[in-house]
C-alpha cells in the first residue's frame, strides 16, 4: 500500500490545501492501493469521508508529522509515503514530497520570523531524504533547484486546475454598480499595496468599485499592511473570507479580475475567475506568463501607471473584455486534476520499482 500524508484535513484552506485535497480525491478514483492517514484534530470532516481518512496517533501539528506519523510507517514496514503540502517528516527516507513554491526567500518580509527559521532550516533536510520532488510550475522548478541546489532532474510538475464549481453564474440584474475583483491575502508578496495606488489613481473618474476578498494568516508578517486608508474610500470594500458559492457569484459578476503579485509558484485565483467567465488582468512576474499565457491583460506589477492603464484598459475596451474571456475559456481548458493526478499516480509507480 502507499500511504498519503493528509495532515492537510486538518489546515484552513488556501492554495496549497486545495492543492492537497483535489489531487486525492481525484487519486482515490484512479489508484485503490492509497491509505490517507491524518492527526485526528479534521476540520474538513466531507473530504476525510469521501477519502476514506484512518486517523492516526493522538497529537496534531508538525509533532504529528514528524514523531507520530513516521513512527506509524515504520510499525508498517516503511512504505512510500506522498506529501502534497509543503512539508514532511525530515528523515523518512521512503517519500515523495511536494513544495509549491520559495517565496518565503524571495519575499521574506511576507512571513514571520518563525516561518522563514522552520522552513529554511528543515526543507533542505525534507528534499536530501526524498525520493521525488513535485511542484506547480516550470518557473518553481527551477527556482526550487536554484535555491537549494536540487537536481532538475529530480523535479516533477505537477500542475493545479480549477475545481468543478467554478463556472458561470448569469446576472439576475444589472443594477449592481460595475466592480474589479481581488482575491487573495493582504501579505506584501501579493502586492495589494501597489494594486490599491493604481485603483485610488484611476477611480476619481470611474464609477467602479474594487472588491477584495480574503484574510490574513497566522504564517504572514505584519508588513504595514492597513485597510484604515481606504475605509473611508466607498469605492474599495474589504470582504473578508467567503464561501465557494459567494466567490463563483462575485468572479461571475465582476468586470474583471485583477492579480498584482509580485511572486507566485502557480497562482489558483486567476483560473477560478477565467472559468466563472471573468476577464483577467494579472502581474507579468514568475508563473503567470506561464499559467495564463495569452489570455490575460498583463502590467507590470511594480509600476503603478501601467497598473492604473491596465486598470482604465479593461473598464473601458468591451472587445478586449470579451476577447479575453473567450481566451480564458480556452486557457483553463488546459489544466485538469484528474490529469494531474494520473501524472502523480505515474510518479509513484516508478518511484516502488
Amino acid at each position: 500500500m502507499i500511504y498519503v500524508n493528509a495532515r492537510f484535513l486538518t489546515q484552513d484552506l488556501t492554495g496549497v490545501q486545495r492543492f492537497a485535497q483535489e489531487i486525492c480525491l481525484a487519486l482515490s478514483k484512479i489508484r485503490h492501493d492509497i491509505v490517507f492517514v491524518s492527526p485526528p484534530n479534521i476540520i474538513h470532516h466531507d473530504i476525510a469521508s469521501q477519502l476514506n481518512v484512518q486517523v492516526v496517533g493522538k497529537k496534531s501539528g508538525h509533532f504529528w508529522e514528524q514523531v507520530e506519523l513516521p513512527a506509524f510507517l515504520k510499525k508498517n514496514k516503511g512504505p512510500l509515503l506522498i506529501n502534497l503540502c509543503n512539508t514532511a517528516p525530515i528523515f523518512y527516507r521512503n517519500k515523495i514530497v511536494t513544495h509549491h513554491d520559495v517565496i518565503y526567500k524571495r519575499y521574506p518580509q511576507s512571513y514571520s520570523a518563525k516561518f522563514r527559521f522552520v522552513y529554511n532550516n528543515f526543507v533542505p533536510l525534507m528534499l536530501r531524504h526524498s525520493k521525488a520532488l513535485i511542484t506547480v510550475s516550470e518557473f518553481s522548478k527551477k527556482e526550487i533547484s536554484q535555491a537549494f541546489d536540487y537536481p532538475l532532474n529530480n523535479i516533477y510538475v505537477i500542475y493545479n486546475a480549477v475545481s468543478e464549481q467554478f463556472k458561470p453564474i448569469a446576472s439576475a440584474s444589472n443594477t449592481e454598480r460595475p466592480y474589479l475583483l481581488a482575491v487573495s491575502s493582504p501579505n506584501y508578496h501579493k502586492n495589494f499595496h501597489g494594486l490599491i495606488a493604481a485603483f485610488s489613481q484611476m477611480a476619481n473618474g470611474q464609477d467602479v468599485t474594487l472588491k477584495i476578498i480574503g484574510a490574513a494568516n497566522k504564517n504572514f508578517a505584519d508588513v504595514g499592511f492597513s485597510t484604515e486608508g481606504t475605509a473611508r474610500n466607498d469605492n474599495i470594500q474589504f470582504l473578508g473570507r467567503v464561501s465557494d458559492q459567494q466567490l463563483v457569484e462575485l468572479y461571475s459578476h465582476a468586470r474583471a479580475f485583477v492579480f498584482p503579485s509580485l511572486y507566485e509558484g502557480f497562482g489558483i485565483p486567476p483560473l477560478e475567475a477565467q472559468a466563472c467567465g471573468c476577464a483577467v488582468v494579472a502581474s507579468n512576474r514568475a508563473s503567470m506568463p506561464e499559467v495564463l499565457s495569452k489570455s490575460a491583460l498583463y502590467f507590470d506589477p511594480e509600476n503603478i501607471l501601467e497598473m492604473k492603464q491596465a486598470l482604465e484598459r479593461i473598464m473601458q475596451d468591451e472587445a478586449l473584455r470579451q476577447i479575453l474571456i473567450a481566451e480564458g475559456f480556452t486557457n483553463v481548458k488546459r489544466f485538469d486534476w484528474m490529469r494531474s493526478a494520473a501524472a502523480l499516480s505515474e510518479i509513484m509507480t516508478r518511484s516502488m520499482q
